[in-house]
Parts: C-alpha cells; sequence; structure tokens
C-alpha cells in the first residue's frame, strides 16, 4: 500500500507539470515541469525523501526497460538511419562536451571552486 501512495505522489507532480505545460507559453516539456516542481517540493520540505524513495528507486531501477519498445523501433528504420549517421556523429559529439563541461563548471561553481588535490 505504500508503494502506491508514493507512486501516486510521483504522479501528482506529473499532473501538475502536465497542467503548467499547458498552462504557460514556453517550450519546455512537462516533465521537466514536473521534475522541477517535484524537486523545489523536496528542496523546500512540503514533500519528504522517505514519502518517494522506495518507488523513485524502482522507477529508476526498471528505466532501461522503458526504452526496450523505442530501440527496437529505431533497429527497425536502421538502413534508413545510416543515411544521417554522420550528421548525427557531427551535432552530437560537440553538444555532448559542451554539455559536460558546462556541467563540470557549475558543479564546481555550486562545490565552492574547491579543488579536490590527491597527496
Amino acid at each position: 500500500m505504500k508503494y502506491i501512495f508514493q507512486f501516486a505522489r510521483i504522479t501528482a507532480f506529473c499532473l501538475a507539470g502536465e497542467m503548467l505545460a499547458v498552462v504557460l507559453p514556453l517550450p519546455i516539456p512537462a516533465s521537466v515541469y514536473g521534475l522541477l516542481l517535484m524537486a523545489a517540493a523536496l528542496k523546500f520540505g512540503v514533500l519528504k525523501l522517505d514519502q518517494v524513495r522506495e518507488t523513485g528507486l524502482f522507477l529508476t531501477g526498471i528505466f532501461p526497460l522503458l526504452f526496450v519498445p523505442a530501440a527496437a523501433g529505431v533497429m527497425e528504420l536502421g538502413s534508413q538511419l545510416l543515411n544521417l549517421l554522420l550528421p548525427a556523429v557531427l551535432a552530437i559529439v560537440p553538444i555532448t562536451v559542451l554539455v559536460m563541461a558546462v556541467t563540470g563548471m557549475v558543479a564546481q561553481k555550486c562545490a565552492g571552486g574547491k579543488e579536490h588535490k590527491n597527496g
């Protein structure tokens, strides 16, 4: 029964995100709104981590299974996607490096710019 209530709490934030996506004229996915709302609720103590922990761990544990149907669809279109391989790689690699660099800089900034030295 505990898992049902935890799942209901997570689903409520997803629903709130869906409503915000309809109401606000910004090009932000509803899932991002829901994630931000849940993060804010956790940060400000409106929602306690223990109220969603077990179900959240379960959902992240089965997360790869949710991509199996999409991966199967991509496998069927492999020959068509082969034509897009070079443009996709040329777009993905620099963006990935940029995201990693910016994430690292933001993480260092949030940590107070402290560098960890071994020795």
